[in-house]
């Protein structure tokens, strides 16, 4: 897995670790995609930099010079939760809330899935086409480089291996401008991009088009821009002609392969048609509309990750201690401090509810609450549980059942609508179930479906566990009509 854990107290103490290991570690915030490659022996062992408690660096704000700026820190729930992102960086926001599911959502960084570098990954196409620049960041000073010139191949980027990324900036869509994100995969939630595309059109005050950015993902060893579309698309008006020869001249500059996903040939065509869509949902809605309702993010108001103290400095971290449903652990052995949170709970706390189905985050048995998040264990490394406060399905009825009741409600409407049957899944669930249900005590179905698309049941097709989450529900409409 891992040789040692630092949990640094500020961004100096950061970058002087980078620096004296000398490319033998990586930095990590939400690790959704590092833990998985340290789990599977697909990079050497190193040391790990968790700077996910570090102050202040997880702000979205919008500057006097009309950019807007995301921290390093900025979750892709954070920016799906942005009412700044939603109204003026909507392309962004509709590329977040694709990403994985929302237990992945609360982990994963916007400026990690840049780094990963994957020509598949969404919020690279988003920032292409808002054209975005970030700061690099090391001892030796700091740089600006802008997002087309930061990947020189698949998952390979200029960054060197003392800097840190530090600041995404673009500017903010004006009135004037019009932007979208759509995705094609293999399924509604977590999958990876057949082929994304994201667009930004600025019109003139006679309609016409003065400028357009389109960006392709899946298609290229790198995320693309169509630059021969892109001028096509100038000085036009943006009718149905314009708008179709736009999306075929961008097909012509995919460049994809044959994979699982798709072939090829099939990809080229879906980009046409993806960026005929995407172009005319730009066009048919104002900045900021066109966003479904307030999404489940999984968050309990009480939580907040940036709250808890650490003091460890420059050494690694020698003992693990947490709170978990209300108990404390202390943890001390070496073997702990390279496991993943999901071992830790079951194999030192013995908290076997947790459950591994796949140990990749795909199946969601392994949700937990951490600082107030949903999240999945498997992604977690067990030493993020240090200063943290978790709970598992052993202690979920804290979160909202009557004082001296042994069940959450939710467990409870469980039992009542016959929703399990292996039950395997089911502590995961539950999990999802409750932290939606203190975020949002009478959640919509469709509130509840994006809930559940992290989780993954085998059995049942989900009925009788929609149905549950719609009894725990009304059960709470209805004390409240009560009360």
């Amino acid at each position: 897995m891992w040789r040692d854990y630092f949990i640094p107290d500020s961004l100096d103490r950061t970058l002087t670790l980078l620096a004296e290991h000398q490319g033998e570690a990586r930095i990590i915030a939400g690790g959704t995609d590092l833990v998985v490659e340290c789990d599977r022996k697909l990079r050497p062992p190193c040391a790990l930099i968790d700077i996910s408690r570090l102050p202040d660096l997880g702000a979205i704000y919008l500057d006097d010079d009309g950019r807007i700026h995301l921290g390093p820190l900025v979750t892709h729930n954070d920016v799906v939760a942005s009412a700044l992102c939603v109204s003026r960086a909507l392309p962004l926001a509709q590329a977040c809330r694709q990403v994985g599911a929302p237990q992945i959502r609360n982990r994963g960084t916007v400026a990690g899935n840049l780094i990963t570098a994957s020509p598949a990954n969404d919020t690279i196409t988003a920032l292409m086409a808002l054209d975005t620049q970030v700061t690099l960041r090391s001892l030796r000073g700091e740089r600006s480089v802008a997002l087309a010139d930061f990947y020189v191949g698949v998952r390979r980027t200029v960054m060197q291996p003392d800097e840190m990324l530090t600041d995404i900036a673009f500017r903010a869509l004006q009135p004037n401008q019009r932007g979208a994100f759509l995705k094609l995969g293999l399924r509604q939630a977590q999958a990876i991009a057949v082929v994304n595309c994201a667009v930004t059109l600025t019109l003139s005050n006679d309609g016409r088009i003065d400028d357009a950015r389109i960006a392709l993902g899946a298609v290229a060893p790198t995320i693309i821009r169509t630059p021969e579309a892109e001028r096509w698309l100038v000085g036009r008006a943006p009718d149905e002609e314009a708008i179709r020869n736009a999306a075929e001249l961008a097909a012509q500059a995919a460049r994809p392969i044959d994979d699982i996903r798709g072939s090829a040939e099939y990809r080229r065509d879906a980009t046409a048609v993806l960026v005929r869509r995407a172009l005319s949902l730009a066009l048919e809605a104002a900045p900021g509309e066109g966003w479904p309702e307030a999404p489940a993010l999984l968050r309990l108001a009480q939580g907040d990750a940036g709250n808890v103290p650490i003091h460890e400095g420059a050494r690694p971290i020698s003992a693990i201690h947490t709170t978990v449903n209300g108990r404390a652990y202390s943890i001390g052995n070496a073997e702990a401090r390279e496991k993943t949170l999901l071992r830790l709970l079951r194999e030192d706390c013995g908290l076997i509810g947790v459950k591994e189905g796949c140990s990749e985050g795909e199946c969601g048995a392994c949700t937990v609450i951490l600082d107030g998040r949903a999240v999945m264990a498997c992604l977690t490394p067990a030493p993020r549980a240090h200063g943290a406060t978790i709970f598992t399905i052993e202690g979920v009825s804290a979160l909202q059942g009557e004082p001296g009741d042994e069940l959450h409600p939710l467990q409870r409407a469980f039992i009542e609508a016959g929703a399990v049957q292996c039950g395997y899944c089911t502590p995961g669930f539950i999990m999802s179930g409750a932290a939606l249900l203190c975020e949002n005590p009478h959640p919509s179905d469709a509130q509840i479906k994006e809930s559940i698309s992290g989780n993954l049941c085998r059995c049942t097709g989900y009925y009788k566990i929609i149905e549950a989450f719609q009894r725990a529900r009304n059960a709470y409409e209805r004390s409240r009509a009560n009360a």
